[in-house]
């Protein structure tokens, strides 16, 4: 019989993230739980605690809270979540554990954070699970709408907040359950124990705001869809709608309206462990990935014909020699890899589009201070891998985006602009763009004010 795990710390970025690992089977299978969680409180549950055990019984289990719930660090109230940031925690707790491949079980608002990371990580990744997720939450056919109500989003947020830790929705997320009293007491304390009620309301403003579908069709590893067709909280198209998109993804839908895959004592439950215990114990080694999800930013120097002209070329070639220093600097502040320098331009590489957003103003605000002035675009998709180079649709979508710059701005696709919801970030729409030998119609959108 396995007793209660020693949580423990690994420092991710400014946070510590607190981690479980049980149980030494073959294969590392790192839980990401919904928008809360504590790990001690998790093994108080008998249901749940049960659930662990037959996992780890077959693989090593990692579990952890994601920064702002259970015992991780809070997050300040003027401090967003991203995908980035959660992304980052994972590979943190991966590297403290000594993981160099694990696979994700993503119940329900973790879908999104785990198909970033399978997409820019698929060397990291031996597959996915995902258990009542989505690519794009629509507010209205899940809990937040069905139970918490409302008018709008806010309204249904501001009720949440104000009844948060009683654990009324249990009704969405067990309704076999809701109407035992001492169930509903125990949500109640998990939640209370998991996160403030501030802490929830932007936990979920953050789930409503991620959009990742146009993801989907760069998942190149494993992945096996599971869904309860009754589901409240997460309404089962869903998970269809991924299943239809992700190219080879395996789709099993099963009977019953529970959410939480540990909830209720139905066949199903022995469904989904049997679902787990053969991916992981029957993959095979995947072949090194020759595509993979990544941002491109690319950089230029406005007006450098007339600038060299006018200094002549040596005096161009130590200015345009303290411009690549400059830039460099940033990349490296920012952990982009430098992909190729072409002239006057950069085209650099990185594993989350807020860095390279980020990076792109600061370099901006560099070279200025020697009297310069760079465009930049920034756009995220599946590239090839060639060596230490880059080539697809994707790079000559960036290299668009960046022409289609003015002086000093930082400019997204659409793409990009979804993928950092949560950031803080803000931008401003510049409409739709043809772009030079890409097909269709791009929207596109200018960074506004300063990037913090």
């Amino acid at each position: 019989m396995l007793t209660e795990p020693q949580t423990r710390y690994v420092k991710s970025g400014d946070a510590h993230i607190a981690y479980q690992v049980v149980g030494d089977g073959p294969a590392d299978l790192i839980v990401v739980r919904g928008y809360i969680s504590h790990v001690e409180v998790a093994w108080e549950s008998p249901p749940l605690a049960a659930f662990y055990r037959r996992l780890a019984s077959f693989c090593r289990l990692i579990l952890f809270d994601k920064r702002g719930t259970g015992l991780s660090d809070r997050v300040p109230e003027d401090r967003l979540l991203t995908l980035e940031q959660r992304m980052d925690d994972v590979r943190a707790v991966m590297e403290a554990v000594g993981s160099e491949r694990a696979a994700l079980l993503g119940a329900s608002e973790a879908g999104p954070m785990c198909l970033l990371f399978a997409a820019t990580y698929p060397e990291r990744t031996l597959g996915l699970l995902l258990w009542g997720c989505f690519a794009r939450y629509d507010w209205r056919q899940g809990f937040i709408g069905r139970y918490w109500g409302g008018d709008t989003v806010d309204d249904a947020l501001d009720r949440l907040e104000r009844e948060w830790g009683d654990g009324g929705d249990l009704a969405a997320m067990a309704p076999s359950v809701a109407g035992d009293d001492a169930a509903r007491r125990a949500w109640g304390r998990a939640q209370r124990l998991a996160a403030t009620p501030t802490a929830a309301r932007a936990l979920l403003r953050m789930m409503l705001d991620v959009d990742v579908r146009p993801l989907l069709p760069a998942i190149r590893v494993p992945v096996v869809i599971l869904h309860r067709v009754g589901d409240i909280a997460v309404d089962v198209t869903h998970s269809r709608y991924m299943a239809e998109h992700i190219p080879g993804a395996r789709y099993v839908e099963l009977p019953g309206d529970v959410h939480v895959p540990w909830a209720g004592r139905s066949s199903s439950g022995d469904e989904i462990l049997e679902e787990i215990r053969e991916f992981l114990t029957g993959v095979r080694e995947a072949p090194e990935p020759d595509r993979v999800l990544t941002t491109v930013l690319f950089t230029d120097i406005v007006g450098s014909t007339e600038r060299a002209t006018e200094l002549g070329d040596r005096r161009w070639r130590e200015l345009l020699d303290a411009h690549h220093a400059a830039v460099r600097r940033q990349l490296e502040r920012f952990r982009g890899r430098e992909i190729d320098t072409a002239g006057d331009g950069f085209l650099a590489s990185f594993d989350g589009p807020a860095r390279a957003i980020r990076c792109a103003e600061a370099a901006i605000e560099a070279v200025r201070g020697i009297g310069l002035d760079i465009r930049a675009g920034v756009h995220t998709g599946e590239c090839e891998l060639h060596g230490g180079k880059l080539a697809g649709i994707a790079v000559h979508v960036g290299a668009r985006v960046a022409g289609q710059a003015g002086a000093g701005e930082v400019l997204v696709s659409s793409t990009v602009r979804d993928l950092v919801a949560g950031s803080g970030l803000e931008f401003e729409d510049r409409g739709t763009a043809s772009l030079k030998g890409v097909p269709g119609e791009w929207r596109l959108f200018s960074l506004s004010g300063a990037a913090t």
